[in-house]
């Protein structure tokens, strides 16, 4: 099993769950994160004064998949998540040792 987590834009989070969801994937985890990369934030005008806005709105999404599945959840979210521009994101996969569901008791794959 892997994970998978997902650094993206704001506004392409309806695509990517979309595009995921038409995959099969029917569970994630979604957090509103700030953070800069390449992209190094950028200045903004407020009231006159100018100040630098050093780290930028994103989300970031994890999924728990099969390892089968892995190459095409990575096509899947860059093909959503893509718009030719500075900041688009990043994928990070991970190996999973364990996965317990607490309600029942289930493991690994029958817990995803």
């Amino acid at each position: 099993m892997k994970k998978i987590e997902t650094i993206i834009k704001p506004f392409k989070l309806d695509d990517v769950r979309e595009a995921l969801s038409d995959m099969g994937i029917t569970g994630m985890t979604v957090t509103e994160v700030k953070g800069f990369g390449r992209q190094k934030g950028h200045t903004e005008l407020y009231r006159g004064a100018e100040y630098v806005v050093d780290f930028l709105p994103k989300i970031k999404l994890e999924i728990i998949i099969d390892d089968s599945h892995v190459e095409q959840c990575i096509d899947v979210i860059t093909q959503a998540a893509r718009t030719g521009k500075i900041g688009d994101g990043k994928i990070f996969v991970t190996n999973v040792e364990k996965i317990v569901r607490i309600r029942t008791g289930d493991l690994d794959k029958d817990a995803i």
